[in-house]
């Protein structure tokens, strides 16, 4: 069950901590006191989405965390999925959101959001303010409906054959081009095949004859350098200035050692010129091997421009295009094969279909029953519930059963959807009644309900109350709600509610015990001005209240 909730910097929440009990944990408070957003941070945590701007003014970060306490069965299916609960059966499930993103983690371990749902859709499930809307479609009506009669393993194995049939139904659809469109492709694709074969390609070839053409490249570069450099040295006729300054130096002596220079740059450039000749002649660039390797690369290049980048793509694509070809030239063995292994998998898709239809006609009797049981018990004066099926003219992965709600709460009238009878608050009973049915097959340890009193009132809402606590003596419920029958029925007790800090506003949450209680059903019953008598009428409810609820719960049992 779910033990704690713990807020930071969430909209108008700046701290909140809450310590859930077991049995039925009620929350109330004024209108816009924040009820919505404590209903929107367990759903955050659980994964759903954020809306824009929920982190709190001035705070980097919002964080929510969630502790549950997790029996041994419980903790064997989660372990089963690789979570593992601490030594004392604990599991914390947080999220962090900040500005750009949001890190949700299961006992510390960063998991992503589908991850968190599947895992926590195994601790806890939320019936939202409006959940009882999607009772109008029948897509909902099928989840019911396979979630009572535990079809989940059936439907994983149907869900494998529908996409092994799609898959198949897809393949044989390539079977279906004429003779002369088929020789047309076949010729095609041999001349690519033969292309492509022609070429004799091998993996990471390209990348060889690149670096072997930069260095060819690099070898010219350097050839051409040299060479004008050679040019440039030899050019330089030094001898002839050094003889001519040697002559002057026999008339002038100051002379010498400007001689003396020039032969040490004759010699300098002599061995500079003699040192580039022995490089060019050590260098060996073979013309006929660059241009080899020059050609080679731009055959790939071209393969490469129609087959796809890299010379592993071209091979994919010769071992695809030789696959295709193969299938041309068998055609027809290929087609009738096809064939055989589509009409092979309908036949399995079409015994599932029966089988899972099968199952669902066995159990929605006992659902349509339980549930028209259980609405009576809701104060449906006359109500009838029927499951009605047809047959879709089309194969899916749930099977081919449409099924359909049909109502009828007026005696003589005949059964139609729900849509069509119920009204707002009708939906609302009749999603609890569900949930009330639900809650004897699956083994989901808590539930939130998100004001499932809306529409309803007097001695109506005594029934809703009454049956919540029914739930809640098998699990733990957390139900948000502005009526006082409900309200009454509380084991916890918790108010919401605005107030003024630091010239912010805040919402806080409380858990209130006795006379805070009193006080409390006293607020809702009363309005503005609470009075003598209206305490004394609340008083009195709660104590009503839990003898009801002993009542109700011992009748369970």
């Amino acid at each position: 069950m779910l033990l704690e909730l713990h807020v930071r910097n969430l909209a108008l929440i700046e701290r909140a901590d809450v310590e859930f009990g077991e049995g039925l944990n009620i929350l109330t408070g004024e209108t816009g006191s924040g009820k919505s957003i404590f209903m929107g941070s367990v759903n955050m945590a659980l994964g759903g989405k954020v809306p824009k701007d929920m982190v709190r003014k001035g705070a980097e970060y919002a964080y929510i965390e969630l502790i549950f306490s997790v029996d041994e069965e419980k903790g064997k299916v989660l372990r089963e999925l690789g979570v593992s609960p601490d030594g004392e059966g604990m599991l914390i499930i947080s999220r962090k959101i900040m500005p750009s993103r949001s890190v949700s983690r299961i006992n510390d371990e960063t998991v992503t959001l589908g991850r968190l749902r599947e895992i926590t859709g195994l601790l806890l499930d939320i019936h939202g303010q409006h959940e009882h809307q999607s009772l109008l479609y029948r897509s909902k009506h099928l989840e019911i409906l396979d979630c009572f009669a535990g079809a989940e393993k059936l439907k994983k194995d149907l869900g494998e054959e529908y996409r092994r049939y799609c898959s198949l139904t897809e393949e044989a659809r390539k079977f279906s081009a004429d003779e002369e469109t088929r020789r047309r492709e076949a010729d095609f694709l041999r001349f690519e095949v033969d292309e492509i074969e022609g070429a004799a390609l091998k993996p990471g070839e390209e990348e060889e004859l690149t670096k072997s053409y930069r260095r060819f490249m690099g070898s010219r570069k350097i050839a051409e350098a040299l060479s004008a450099a050679y040019a440039a040295v030899t050019a330089v006729d030094i001898g002839e200035a050094r003889k001519n300054v040697e002559r002057a130096a026999e008339y002038e002596e100051e002379l010498e050692k400007l001689k003396d220079q020039l032969f040490d740059a004759e010699a300098i450039l002599s061995d500079a010129a003699h040192g580039i000749s022995s490089y060019l002649d050590s260098m060996v660039f073979d013309e006929e091997e660059f241009r080899r390797v020059e050609e080679r690369l731009d055959l790939i290049h071209g393969l490469e421009a129609k087959y796809g980048s890299g010379t592993e793509r071209v091979l994919e694509a010769l071992e695809e295009k030789k696959l295709r070809l193969e299938e041309l030239e068998n055609y027809d063995g290929l087609r009738i094969r096809a064939e055989q292994e589509l009409e092979k998998s309908r036949e399995r898709l079409e015994k599932l279909c029966g089988t899972l239809s099968k199952l669902r006609k066995e159990a929605a009797s006992g659902l349509g029953e339980r549930i028209r049981k259980s609405l009576l018990d809701l104060n449906f004066l006359d109500v009838e519930f029927e499951i009605a099926f047809s047959r879709l003219d089309k194969y899916t992965a749930h099977g081919f059963d449409e099924v359909e709600f049909l109502i009828s709460t007026n005696p003589g009238e005949p059964v139609k959807p729900l849509g069509m009878v119920a009204s707002g608050g009708e939906l609302s009973r009749i999603m609890l009644a569900i949930k009330t049915v639900l809650a004897d097959t699956d083994d989901v340890p808590t539930l939130i309900f998100d004001e499932i009193d809306t529409g309803i009132s007097g001695r109506t809402a005594q029934k809703v109350s009454e049956k919540l606590a029914v739930i809640s003596g098998s699990r733990q419920v957390i139900c948000i709600t502005h009526l006082p029958q409900i309200a009454a029925m509380a084991d916890w007790h918790f108010q919401m509610a605005k107030e003024p800090k630091d010239a912010k506003t805040v919402t806080t949450i409380r858990r209130l015990e006795g006379d805070q209680q009193i006080a409390e059903l006293a607020r809702l019953l009363g309005g503005a001005e609470i009075t003598g008598a209206v305490l004394r009428n609340a008083g009195e409810m709660k104590a009503l209240a839990e003898a009801s609820k002993k009542r109700v719960r011992e009748e369970r049992l």
